[in-house]
């Protein structure tokens, strides 16, 4: 059993211009006092096409965490746009939230993240260039994707399995087909739940 549940994850200043740093409010509560730290991550998926172009927004040590209710905002600044693809810059991507526990994933949170010009001219004939300063980023906070995976919580490293709820562990399994690269994206997209932070 987990001995850390989240047990809920608000999406703050949503939408936002592209430059305006991430901002999660993150209430989760451990069954029983833990040693050491947890770790939580901020990952921005810059590309479909290639892990390459993943972005690490922040990570933060928490602990160690007494046996109760916990409440923290999680902000991260925006990803650097020099390092996204021209082609990927407009249109839907993922964001994603992860801890872990002595080295050890054990629970990921995932959300659609849309990125669209505002004013309707540049809607209408985008740049060739994209021009972030005109972009708002809208996160689907209604939606997000759970996985959680069975870890050793006493020791690191031993006898991990997953338990993959309903999202494929991969990040770029979560992007939707008109963005997936392949057939097989698409395809676990296509087995994922309708879900809300309820279950998790």
């Amino acid at each position: 059993m987990a001995k850390v549940q989240i047990l809920n994850m608000v999406v703050l200043d949503n939408p936002c211009p592209f430059h305006n740093p991430f901002q999660f409010e993150i209430t989760f509560e451990c069954i029983e006092d833990l040693p050491d730290d947890l770790e939580w991550k901020i990952i921005y998926v810059g590309s479909a096409e290639s892990e390459e172009y993943d972005q690490v927004l922040d990570s933060v040590l928490v602990g160690p965490v007494p046996a109760g209710r916990h409440m923290f905002v999680f902000q991260a600044d925006a990803p650097q746009a020099s390092i996204i693809p021209e082609s990927d810059a407009v249109g839907v991507t993922v964001v994603l939230i992860t801890c872990t526990y002595r080295g050890q994933e054990f629970i990921r949170v995932g959300y659609y993240v849309n990125n669209e010009y505002t004013d309707p001219e540049l809607r209408e004939n985008p740049p060739l260039k994209p021009n972030f300063t005109q972009l708002q980023r809208n996160i689907l906070a209604s939606n997000p994707r759970v996985t959680r995976f069975h870890i050793n919580w006493d020791g690191a490293n031993e006898g991990k399995t997953e338990d993959i709820e309903n999202m494929d562990p991969a990040c770029h399994a979560m992007l939707p087909p008109s963005c997936a690269p392949t057939k097989g994206l698409a395809a676990a997209l296509n087995t994922i739940p309708e879900n809300s932070m309820d279950c998790m």
